[in-house]
């Protein structure tokens, strides 16, 4: 049975405060069905409890793109910071070690040679003469003192040669020949240093020269003569443009033997100081074109 007709009945929810309790009818017929009231409450926190995840997932979400997007503002383009722009991705970066500055390893030039300049006529243009290859009045070898007599500087270079080697002189070229004499007691010695215009023929000079070639001796200042007509010792060698020779014997005009030992002494010391004398010529040009 039912208690007023014609409008719509306002259902009861035990829920809702404002609600009202309908009235009227068969009392079995409006009592509540509790299950079904019990069934659509669970529904509604259901629905809440995923309302209220879901708006925390949403919340999460926002922050996790905060976050990725200041991220991106820190390594992305910020060209109104002023800050650069397109930089290479680290990986790409160039180390330390290749960013500093390299540099080919350097070294000083090689000093120049000092034969370069005794062996042609083209670069040996210091002045040239007996004085300035035998400088002095003596000669001091260790403890042994010689003392220079006369010097000679000669053109005609088989003038002032003997046996075979005038010829040897005139068939390569011979421009100039200086002599000097040093003296040790009553042993005499006469260097003759030959010049040529290259390296070359003062070498073919120095090989075609045999034991009969010889410069001739030079006496006078003191020096008497000597190797003229008795026997004498020779050396022969060449060094740049220069051939030298030296001859050494006995003042009293005495054969010399293998057994005068003084005087093969004599030869060689002379001989090595001239060496030494046109080796220091050529340190001398060498230095003075580098200095300049």
């Amino acid at each position: 049975m039912s208690f007023g007709q014609g409008g719509p009945q306002s259902q009861w929810d035990p829920w809702k405060p404002q609600s009202q309790q309908p009235w009227g009818g068969n009392v079995d017929d409006e009592t509540p069905d509790w299950a079904a009231l019990a069934d659509r409450a669970e529904t509604r926190n259901r629905r809440k409890r995923l309302l209220l995840i879901g708006g925390g997932a949403v919340a999460t979400i926002a922050v996790g793109t905060a976050v990725a997007m200041a991220v991106m503002s820190a390594s992305g383009d910020d060209t109104a910071s002023g800050k650069p722009t397109n930089l290479p991705a680290s990986g790409s970066l160039p180390s330390v070690g290749a960013t500093s500055p390299s540099f080919e390893p350097t070294s000083a030039p090689p000093p120049l040679d000092p034969e370069e300049f005794i062996s042609s006529k083209a670069k040996d243009k210091a002045p040239l003469s007996p004085a300035t290859l035998f400088p002095g009045t003596q000669l001091t070898v260790a403890s042994t003192v010689y003392k220079k007599g006369p010097t000679a500087d000669s053109t005609n270079c088989a003038s002032v040669a003997s046996g075979t080697l005038p010829k040897v002189l005139t068939a390569n070229g011979c421009t100039r020949l200086m002599r000097v004499t040093y003296i040790k007691d009553n042993i005499a010695v006469t260097v003759g240093v030959a010049l040529f215009d290259t390296e070359a023929q003062a070498t073919k000079a120095k090989g075609q020269a045999d034991t009969k070639s010889a410069v001739k001796s030079l006496s006078g200042k003191g020096v008497k003569a000597f190797c003229d007509g008795a026997i004498c010792r020779t050396t022969t060698n060449s060094y740049g443009r220069y051939a030298y020779f030296t001859v050494a014997g006995f003042t009293s005009g005495t054969d010399v033997t293998t057994k005068d030992t003084k005087v093969f002494a004599i030869g060689d010391d002379l001989a090595k100081f001239t060496f030494d004398q046109i080796h220091a010529r050529g340190e001398a040009q060498a230095s003075a074109a580098a200095a300049g």
